[in-house]
Order: structure tokens, then sequence, then C-alpha cells
């Protein structure tokens, strides 16, 4: 068995073994679980129905994970993004006026729209033309707003009311579980400590019912059924097809999945030494985001949360593939599932966005026309919970301070056209 696994996966030539890749499968599984139940609530606020937004997201991220898995071998989770389930929920149904069934339809042209770049020349076109210190921001700037989201999750830090973030209660149990479990966390992982973040979820969901934080009997919920799902499955509704309404959700939805993708899977590839591999990393995750229309859900990404399963040791698709199996196992354990709590999955998400943040030394800070767009990327994914807007204002900055300094021929055509675009949709939103 280990030696179809090595010549499916490539394992020896990667430098990992199955035992490593499994564990690095089931920590990623374990840092992005929580999007099973935080998806399906947002897409409930769009009016899907809730026990059918459960069983879309659990299937969107099985089939996600195992075409990244088997089509590119990389250790790249896809699941329904967050952001953009907010922008499906949020901007195309409730500010549009659009139903979830159109919405969905959306999500699928853009998935065409997404397959079709991703599988042609635009692709390798689209990613030469940003520079390298964008690129480069982009993955710290997803470290910084991952280390902010660990943060939050575990209660040392908040959104004020007379600022944007301020201290926790320190006496709360909440953030003394968290920096509990966190100072377990980095000492196993500074030691090198084989499977660490795994022992760090079990040690603190343990430390987290000693403070109360869990409550047991929350288990006792109702069963689903997947007569629930199949009201959702396929449902995409082109009725609107032809208004101006609907091209625009297309537009700013294709904008967001097309260049997030492609800094967050160079970030990804670049931070497991695999750089070859975006190509066919990026087509699954057109594939993936294509299909998220008809099975019910908002897109997938290439999450940020995949770089848990990179830290622990994951190098390859089989990484991925035991991700997508544990969801498809998490749909009989979800009440199980959702005991771990945010004081569990803090640490880990901490200490992979410090670990992201070390590209910063990659940046030429010296030359501002390359600098100063990429520290406004890096600051502006965070301070706008958004990884889209973030990148936006970096992509538009770029080409305005090399004009400024005479040096417009720097900047490729391409990427004219890209920060176009994306000034374009800033000043749609503006003036809707």
């Amino acid at each position: 068995m280990n030696k179809w696994f090595n010549q499916l996966f490539q394992l020896d030539s990667n430098g990992t073994t199955v035992k490593r890749e499994v564990m690095a499968g089931a920590i990623g599984f374990f840092t992005i679980v929580y999007i099973i139940a935080v998806n399906s609530l947002i897409l409930s606020e769009a009016g899907i129905p809730l026990e059918a937004a459960i069983f879309a997201t659990i299937i969107t991220s099985v089939v996600g994970c195992l075409i990244m898995g088997f089509w590119a071998n990389v250790p790249i989770l896809l699941v329904p993004g967050m952001g953009i389930n907010a922008l499906f929920s949020y901007t195309m149904v409730q500010s549009m006026g659009l139903s979830w069934q159109e919405a969905l339809a959306v999500v699928f042209i853009s998935g065409l729209i997404f397959v079709f770049v991703a599988f042609s020349r635009f692709a390798k076109t689209l990613s030469e033309s940003i520079p390298h210190s964008l690129k480069e921001a982009i993955t710290v700037g997803l470290g910084l707003f991952l280390m902010l989201i660990g943060l939050e999750k575990g209660g040392i830090v908040e959104k004020g009311t007379n600022s944007i973030i301020a201290m926790g209660e320190l006496g709360d149990p909440q953030v003394l579980a968290t920096i509990l479990t966190f100072l377990l966390a980095i000492i196993l992982f500074m030691r090198n400590v084989p499977g660490n973040f795994l022992i760090t979820v079990v040690a603190g969901t343990l430390i987290a019912w000693a403070f109360g934080l869990i409550n047991v009997q929350s288990t006792e919920e109702k069963p689903f059924a997947l007569s629930d799902y199949m009201e959702v499955f396929g449902s995409m509704s082109f009725d609107n097809l032809l208004s101006v309404t609907f091209w625009i959700a297309i537009f700013s939805l294709t904008m967001v999945l097309v260049f997030e993708n492609i800094g967050l899977v160079h970030g990804h590839v670049g931070f497991i030494n695999r750089p070859e591999q975006f190509k066919r990393a990026f087509q699954a995750t057109s594939v993936s985001a294509l299909l998220s229309g008809i099975f019910g859900t908002s897109p997938t990404v290439a999450t940020v949360e995949s770089a848990a399963s990179m830290a622990a040791g994951g190098r390859t698709g089989l990484t991925a593939v035991t991700t997508g199996f544990l969801f498809m196992l998490s749909a009989f354990f979800i009440p199980v599932i959702k005991l771990i709590p945010n004081s569990a999955i803090a640490p880990i998400l901490i200490i992979i966005g410090g670990l992201m943040l070390q590209n910063i030394r990659n940046l030429d800070l010296k030359d501002m026309s390359e600098s100063f767009p990429a520290i406004f990327i890096i600051a502006m994914i965070p301070f706008t919970y958004s990884i889209a807007d973030g990148i936006a204002i970096g992509f538009i900055l770029y080409p305005i301070l090399k004009i400024s300094i005479g040096k417009a021929r720097e900047v490729s055509f391409a990427l004219y056209v890209i920060a176009a675009l994306f000034l374009f949709n800033f000043v749609f939103h503006v003036i809707s």
C-alpha cells in the first residue's frame, strides 16, 4: 500500500512519508473544520436552508480537496472561502437583490470564466504580470491576517468600540485557555515534536473543558437528512441572465476568485518550494469553484489554513486527499467536531501566520515604488478584513507610483488592465 501511495503522490521525491502526509491532512482538517458551521450559517442568511447548506459545504470541500490532491498533487485545501461567502449572501443576495438560486448561477458562470483563464495562456500571463514584490506581499498579508484571525478566535484581541482592535479581558477563561494552549503549541513546534499541531488540538480541547468552555450536552442535535440537501443541489436559476445586476455580480465575483487565488496558490506552492505546481493547482482551484455553484454553495478557494497542513509536514496531494476523506466522515460527526473550541485552534493559526510573515525579508524596501504598494497590501488585508480589497489596493497603487517616477514601462500591459478593472469595481461599489 505504501508503495502505491509513493508512486501516486511521489512521496520519496518530495521527502515525505504516508504517515506524515496523513497526519498533516488531519491537522488541516481540524484547523479548517470550523468552515462547516460558519459557512452554513452565512449561506442561510441568503435563504439557503441550514441543513442543506451544511451538506453543500461538506460535499464541496470533499470534492475540492480530492481534485487538488489527485490533479495537482499539492497539500492545498479547497473549501468555501471566508469573505467570498459574505460577498455571496450579503452583497449579491441581500444588497443586489438576487435570489440565492440566481447567486448560485453567478457562481457557476464565474467558475466557467475562471476555468477558461486557468486552462489557457491567460493564467501564465496574469501570474507573470504580477510583480514579485506584490506576490510576496500577498503571502505576508495573508500571514498577518491569519494571526489576527487566531488572536480574535482566542479572545486575546477583539473589535473595540472606539478602536479597530482592543485587548480582551486577561481574566476571561477563553483567553487563559488560549494562552496556555499557545504556550504548549509553540514549545511543541519549536522542539519539532511529530504531530505537534494534532497534539495541540487534543490538549487544547481538554484545557478548554477544564475551564468550563465546552458543553458536552450540545452534541445532542437533530440528525440531517439527505433529502434536505436535494432541494439545493443543481438549483441554479438563469432567469435573470440578461440583467445588468446579474453581470455586475459575475464581474465582481470573478475578479475576486481569479486574483485572490493567484495570490493564495502562489503563496502555498512557494511555501513548500514547489512553484512548478502552480499551474495544476490553479486549474484544480478553478474546477472546484465551478462545481461549487452546482453543489449549492459559495465558491471554494485555496484556503489560508492550508498552511497548517504544510507546517505540519504536508508536501503532496495525499495531505489534501486525507482532509477530503475526513470531511466526508464529518457528516456523521458534526456535533462532536463542533466541540473543538476556538481556543484549541487559535494558537495554530497564530503560529502559521508568524511563519508566513517571514517572507517580508524578500521585499526590496529600498525601492519605494516596489515596497510601498507591497506594504499597503500587507496592511490592508487584515485592516479591511478582506483579502480581495487588500490585493486590489496594492494592484492599483503599483502602476500609479511607477508612472509618477517615469518608470511606466516597468509595468506590464496586463497589470494596467487589472488595475483599471479593480479601480472600476471600487468606483462602482462607491456609486451604488
